[in-house]
């Protein structure tokens, strides 16, 4: 008897969720067929797992029993030939076809899928969150700041859009490669934001989903390697990883960026983040995900907190304002703003703001009062984004300066 438990079941599948549905997508032709098999194959797992043990190679585990029981499926539902014929097909493949792409790779395949143009950006986004990262509906929705309700019926359309449609699992045309790769971008950075700043749970950070987001984003620039932007969303997600390590302490608390211990953060990401920023300087395209890079890159430069160029950094998001505006930016605009001009000046450039849902608008804002003195204010903003936070590392740290404004 093995003491396998139901929530180490979710975990193994949710790490290997992406590449099951990735692959199954490429045999069964269908991505609701291949959901519903991996859903299948996990409810077969926490039957069969608690008395076997996880085995040596879940994913191929996964793939192997949720083809079976597609099969299965499909024979049960058999009303006509071809449905036999199909489950011959899957069960009996005639080998792979010559790979055409200029990638092998079945989840990049399924991202170019999911980001097809005849879906709305929105539902390009979330679906591939959905069926390369795993994410559940719910994690989703918070990363769009929408209603799970709205989220929900967003992924159906979204899928039934792309059976219907017949819309291709390929990688694009080379010459169509530049006009879909910004949605891709974007996928891969919510993938990646998701995993560094967990939206629910115990932990804060899920490392199988930053490391998925990255090794999407190397791919990416094996595929791309003249596009600048490609190239600077990889600097920017290697510079965040490599303050990772120092963003808990061993309490499994939340460490400000000001508060962590640089010498905990990974100088080889760091070097090559930053030689990939340089490399974009020297092209001198500057986009979004270039912009960022570099704001990070000024923060891997300082040994200390002290020694951070606040004035460079601000300078650099007024460049990202220009390429990129929103309220989004304008609020991370705002915390360098404080540092330069200090919190008065900066609360007058976030007041406007339409981001009452947004957590981390309620916690800067929390912030730029306590600095000023005004602790019944900032009580009140910590709770507001209390009331919005879902992660158990974030709700102690926003609950730790909450109950010191209550205390004041």
């Amino acid at each position: 008897m093995s003491d396998v438990t139901t929530a180490e079941i979710e975990r193994a599948f949710r790490t290997e969720y992406g590449r099951a549905v990735s692959i199954l997508v490429r045999m069964f032709g269908d991505i609701s067929a291949a959901e519903d098999a991996v859903q299948d194959a996990f409810i077969a797992a926490v039957e069969r797992w608690p008395d076997t043990g996880i085995p040596p190679s879940p994913a191929g585990w996964i793939v192997t029993t949720a083809r079976n029981r597609a099969i299965d499926r499909f024979r049960r539902e058999a009303s006509r030939a071809d449905r036999h014929e199909e489950a011959a097909r899957l069960l009996y493949p005639a080998g792979e076809p010559a790979e055409e792409d200029a990638v092998h790779d079945d989840r990049l395949r399924l991202i170019f899928t999911c980001c097809h143009p005849a879906l709305a950006t929105a539902a390009q986004v979330a679906l591939t969150l959905r069926l390369l990262g795993g994410l559940t509906t719910p994690e989703i929705a918070r990363a769009f700041l929408v209603p799970e309700s709205t989220m929900a019926q967003r992924l159906v359309r979204a899928k039934g859009k792309i059976r219907d449609a017949g819309i291709p699992y390929r990688v694009p045309d080379a010459e169509d490669l530049p006009h879909r790769v910004r949605t891709v971008l974007a996928v891969v950075y919510l993938i990646f934001n998701e995993g560094y700043s967990a939206s629910s749970g115990e932990h804060l950070v899920r490392e199988d989903l930053c490391a998925e987001a990255i090794r999407l984003g190397r791919v990416l620039v094996e595929l791309m390697p003249h596009d600048s932007e490609v190239l600077g969303l990889l600097a920017l997600m290697l510079l965040v990883e490599s303050r990772r390590s120092a963003r808990v302490n061993e309490a499994g608390h939340l460490v400000l960026l000001a508060d962590q211990d640089r010498s905990a953060w990974n100088r080889l990401l760091i070097a090559e983040g930053q030689s990939l920023v340089r490399i974009c300087l020297r092209r001198n395209q500057p986009g979004p995900y270039q912009i960022q890079a570099a704001i990070n890159a000024v923060h891997s430069d300082a040994a200390t907190a002290a020694a951070t160029d606040w004035h460079q950094i601000l300078r650099l998001y007024d460049q990202l304002l220009e390429v990129m505006p929103g309220p989004i930016v304008q609020l991370h605009r705002a915390v360098a703003v404080a540092e330069v001009e200090g919190p008065s000046a900066a609360l007058q450039t976030i007041e406007g703001l339409n981001l009452d849902r947004y957590h981390l608008f309620h916690a800067i804002r929390a912030d730029f009062l306590r600095r000023l003195g005004r602790t019944a204010d900032a009580a009140a903003a910590y709770a507001a984004a209390l009331s919005l936070e879902q992660n158990q590392a974030e709700r102690e740290f926003l609950q730790s300066r909450y109950d010191e404004m209550i205390r004041a």
